[in-house]
């Protein structure tokens, strides 16, 4: 068959006249009738240091695209920085921009028959947004990483966007001056690229590596270095092969390729949203996946690399270390990762890390030799108890004992207890509740990088636990637990806690408790009220009358028939 077998319902035929003298008007000439048509989704913009970089990527990929016999169809689709909308209002559309995003790129792949897409993004959603989308059409396809942002500098240390949240937690505790907080927030980030520790988006790119939809090595460049450029260009190359040989997304996005992907997420120590992201992915790519997969995985493999924001290390020093092919090779030599898992440059994950080196180099100290981690078991724990039937995720790096008991501070919102925390009114042991920032309740599940950063820059992130079913960012740290479901919008029992409720989190044990009689909570269900809709038009109400419970990937189109 040929290789336009898509685009030949819009380029073949008499009847198609009109259809190629629109083709025409954009570039087409009579020998381009016949080539494959590769959608181009850029996710190019000036919204966010992680996206400005991309359209040059775009602009060398749409070159490598016409050089490999196809006929580049660029198009653009959104982002949303978290980072300048985190604690805001505005941050609820960020969860929302991942569907956006996938929507918008099937939407112009299928209404234009594209044989096959490129999609290149950068801040958190723009990835699984893509590959919601590539999974669901299964036209071969490849995602290109805009790249990372390289470090700021101050007085000697390694700064990310990161710092200056914390700083704000710092500042308010009177523990640095206002004069050194500004000086954080101008020397956090220098230029171009995500966020530059091991958040979300470097987390994500970093599975899409593992799962074999994006070119070795690409997950830890950094965006402005002309590696980077090369790179999308290569993607460009190996894509029109992978159309030529019809390498589908569904081919890859196997339950092997999920299960590597979990495996170096707790490797790396990444970010929670990554659960989120991959039930989603998995959902769309007809693959079982589900929150104890996660917890199975995260029993057998260790914590192996020392990176930010529990750790001292960013993406780029990963990337000189040996990067994410590094880590996968550790993890395939004790048995840890499929092999034969299938890439999208045809090759199996065994072939492709032929060449890598099993142990890392002994004159670094991001990646830890396998014998000596940063912690044995993986850092993402599904906890469950009468506070989530469904499931919760705990992340438990950079705390001496993910364990606490203590009384419940509630807060109905994000802001409300951002207050609180930075007037000095959370004390140690203090269990602090944010709720009604779910999928549906938020609606879009609100990211808490603003109290949990103001806790840890406060001294108190080994004494304080919060728990929300709202999310985290991957730049939080600390004793916290987020996805909690069911959601308080849907009466989950996070919704019936009071003020001064004992709360158990306890890693360990994998248990979200609050001490409360059956009795006394059935009691309290009764008198609950579910709270209106908190908007009633646009697209926050869309999702949220649409999206699903956090526990299945907050995916807006289960059980829609």
């Amino acid at each position: 068959m040929s290789d336009n077998r898509n685009s030949q319902v819009v380029t073949q035929g008499v009847q198609r006249a009109p259809n190629r003298a629109m083709l025409r008007a954009v570039g087409f000439g009579d020998e381009d009738f016949t080539k494959p048509i590769v959608g181009l989704a850029n996710g190019y913009s000036t919204i966010t240091p992680c996206n400005m970089g991309i359209d040059s990527l775009a602009t060398r990929a749409e070159v490598s695209l016409r050089t490999a016999g196809s006929m580049p169809q660029k198009f653009g689709t959104i982002t949303i920085s978290d980072g300048i909308s985190m604690g805001t209002e505005g941050m609820k559309y960020s969860l929302v921009s991942r569907e956006v995003i996938a929507d918008s790129i099937e939407t112009a792949c299928k209404g234009q028959s594209m044989d096959g897409v490129l999609a290149i993004g950068g801040c958190d959603k723009n990835m699984p947004g893509a590959m919601l989308a590539m999974a669901r059409m299964n036209i071969p396809a490849i995602f290109v990483y805009g790249g990372t942002i390289k470090p700021g500098h101050l007085d000697g240390k390694d700064l990310t966007v990161v710092s200056a949240f914390e700083a704000v937690g710092q500042h308010s505790a009177g523990r640095i001056s206002e004069a050194e907080l500004t000086a954080v927030e101008k020397h956090a980030c220098p230029g171009a690229g995500s966020c530059g520790g091991m958040y979300t988006a470097n987390t994500m790119s970093s599975a899409f590596e593992a799962m074999g939809m994006s070119l070795m090595y690409s997950s830890t460049m950094a965006a402005e270095d002309e590696e980077k450029a090369v790179s999308a260009e290569q993607s460009a190359t190996v894509l029109v092969e992978a159309i030529r040989q019809q390498i589908l997304p569904r081919d890859i996005l196997t339950r092997k390729a999920f299960e590597n992907a979990i495996a170096v997420i707790m490797a790396v120590g990444g970010s929670t949203n990554a659960v989120l992201h991959l039930l989603a992915i998995s959902r769309a790519a007809g693959t079982p996946l589900t929150l104890d997969d996660f917890e199975t995985i995260r029993a057998k493999v260790p914590v192996i690399c020392d990176l930010k924001p529990s750790g001292r290390y960013v993406a780029t020093d990963l990337h000189k270390a040996g990067g994410i092919p590094l880590v996968m090779k550790m993890l395939l030599e004790h048995g840890l990762l499929h092999g034969d898992a299938l890439t999208i440059t045809g090759k199996t994950i065994a072939e492709q890390l032929a060449d890598v080196p099993s142990e890392p180099s002994p004159d670094q100290d991001v990646i830890r030799p396998w014998d000596n981690p940063m912690y044995k078991q993986g850092h993402l724990a599904i906890l469950r108890g009468n506070l989530a039937t469904e499931g919760a995720v705990a992340k438990i790096t950079g705390i001496k004992n993910p364990q606490i008991t203590g009384p419940a501070r509630v807060f109905e919102s994000e802001e409300d207890c951002l207050a609180a925390i930075l007037a000095n009114k959370i004390q140690p042991n203090d269990v602090i509740v944010v709720r009604y920032e779910g999928p549906k309740g938020g609606p879009g599940m609100r990211e808490m990088l603003a109290p949990t950063s103001a806790i840890i820059g406060a001294g108190l992130g080994d004494s304080v636990g919060l728990i929300t079913d709202g999310r985290f960012s991957g730049g939080t740290y600390g004793m916290v637990v987020g996805h909690v479901a069911p959601e308080a919008a849907v009466g989950g029992t996070i919704a019936l806690v009071q003020e001064g409720d004992m709360i158990t989190i306890d890693a360990h044990a994998r248990k979200l408790e609050v001490h409360v009689s059956d009795q006394e909570l059935e009691e309290r269900r009764a008198k609950w009220e579910r709270p209106q809709p908190r908007y009633t038009t646009g697209v926050l109400a869309k999702y949220a009358k649409l999206v699903s419970s956090s526990s299945v990937g907050a995916v807006t189109d289960l059980d829609i028939v």
